[in-house]
C-alpha cells in the first residue's frame, strides 16, 4: 500500500496575520483567480493574511464580455463566492479598459459603442451588486506622456473624454452604494500624477460619481521614492477622495525603458545566484518597509492588495521578460519572506 503523500507545509508563523496587524490602517488584498489561490502554497497564505481580494483576470471585460449581452460569470461567480465565504471582501477589476477588451465592443457609431460600454457595465455591476465593494471602473486612462492628460485608446477615439465619466455614471446607476474607482499605473511618477489629477479635476467639476483612486505600485527596489507615493495618497485625499494601493508587488530588477517598450536592454535573470538574490531581496524588503511606513500615514488609504499571493505565481516572471522573479512578501512556498518580517517588525535588519 503507498504511502499518503505529505501535507503541504502551513504558512510560516513568525508574523503576525497581516489583516490583523494592519487592521487599524487599511485592508490587506492579494489578487488572484481561482486557479491561483486553490494551490496549496497560495491557499493557506490568502486565508491566513488577506481580508480582500481581486480578480487578476476573471472579473476583465474578455473573461466576461462573449458578446453583447452574452456573459461567462462561472468564474468570477467562483471567485465571488470564495470573498463571500472566507471574510474577503471582493474589488472588482475591471470594467472599462483599453486592454483585455473584445473588439465587439468597438464596433459601429459612437452612438453604438457608448450603449454598449453602458449596458456592459450596467449589466455587470447589477450581477455583482451586494458582493462586490468597489469597482476599478476605469483603468489606465493616463497618457504616459505630456501631449494629453487622456491615453489615446479606442475609447477615447471613439468617444472622446467622455468615457470616462459616462462609464462612472453608469456604474453609479447600477450600485448606489458601491465605491467607484479609477485605477492607473505610474502614480509615483510626479509628472503622470499631475495628469491623472487634471482627469479628476475635470470629472469633479462635471460632477461625475468618483470615490476613489487606486494606485497600481508595480515598482522596483530602487524606485519610487517614498516621498512621491506620500505626495500622490496626499494629493488625492485633499480631493476629498479614498486611495487604495491596488497591484502593489517590487520587481528585483530596474530595467531602462527599453525593456519595456522592445524588450531589449532587460537586466538578467539573478534568482540563480544565491549572492545576487540574497542583495535583491534585501532591497526589496527595506523597500517594502518604506512604502508600508508611508501607507500607515495616511487614514484616506483604506486598502493595500498585492498583485499575487506568492512568488510561486506572479505575472513578472513574463513581463516585461521571461526570467525568474520574486516580487511578492511570501516566497514560492508561501513562507514569510524578508520583506514580510520588515513590514510587521520594525526592529527586524533585513
Amino acid at each position: 500500500m503507498a504511502s499518503a503523500a505529505p501535507a503541504p507545509a502551513a504558512p510560516a508563523a513568525d508574523i503576525p496575520a497581516l489583516k490583523t496587524y494592519f487592521a487599524a490602517n487599511f485592508k490587506i488584498g492579494m489578487a488572484a483567480d481561482p486557479s491561483g489561490y486553490k494551490n496549496a502554497i497560495a491557499n493557506p497564505v490568502i486565508l491566513r493574511h488577506a481580508n480582500s481580494i481581486t480578480g487578476e483576470n476573471c472579473f476583465k471585460p474578455a473573461s466576461l464580455g462573449v458578446s453583447p449581452g452574452v456573459y461567462n460569470w462561472a468564474t468570477a461567480d467562483e471567485l465571488a463566492a470564495f470573498g463571500a465565504a472566507n471574510g474577503l471582501g471582493v474589488r472588482g477589476h475591471t470594467l472599462c479598459w483599453h486592454s483585455q477588451t473584445p473588439d465587439w465592443f468597438f464596433t459601429g457609431t459612437a452612438a453604438e459603442v457608448r450603449a454598449r460600454l453602458e449596458t456592459y457595465i450596467s449589466d455587470v455591476v447589477t450581477h455583482f451588486k451586494g458582493k462586490v465593494y468597489c469597482w476599478d471602473v476605469v483603468n489606465e486612462c493616463t497618457s504616459d506622456d505630456a501631449s494629453s492628460p487622456y491615453r489615446n485608446s479606442k475609447w477615447f477615439q471613439l468617444l472622446g473624454p467622455d468615457y470616462i465619466e459616462i462609464a462612472l455614471r453608469a456604474a453609479r446607476a447600477a450600485d448606489p452604494d458601491v465605491k467607484l474607482f479609477i485605477n492607473d499605473y505610474g502614480t509615483e511618477d510626479p509628472a503622470k500624477f499631475s495628469r491623472l489629477m487634471t482627469i479628476v479635476s475635470a470629472l469633479q467639476a462635471r460632477g461625475a460619481p468618483l470615490d476613489g483612486i487606486g494606485h497600481q505600485l508595480h515598482v522596483s527596489t530602487t524606485s519610487p521614492t517614498a516621498a512621491n507615493v506620500d505626495n500622490a495618497l496626499r494629493s488625492v485625499a485633499a480631493k476629498g477622495l479614498i486611495n487604495h494601493v491596488t497591484e502593489l508587488d517590487i520587481s528585483l530588477y530596474n530595467d531602462p525603458g527599453s525593456c519595456f517598450a522592445s524588450k531589449t536592454g532587460c537586466a538578467a535573470d539573478i534568482t540563480g545566484d544565491a549572492t545576487l538574490l540574497s542583495a535583491a531581496l534585501k532591497a526589496q524588503a527595506l523597500q517594502y518597509r518604506a512604502l508600508f511606513n508611508v501607507f500607515k500615514q495616511h487614514p484616506s488609504l483604506q486598502s493595500v492588495t498585492t498583485w499575487g499571493i506568492a512568488d510561486n505565481s506572479t505575472w513578472l516572471s513574463g513581463f516585461p521578460t521571461t526570467r525568474g522573479n520574486r516580487p511578492l512578501l511570501f516566497d514560492v512556498a508561501g513562507q514569510a519572506k524578508p520583506a514580510a518580517r520588515a513590514i510587521t517588525d520594525d526592529a527586524f535588519v533585513p
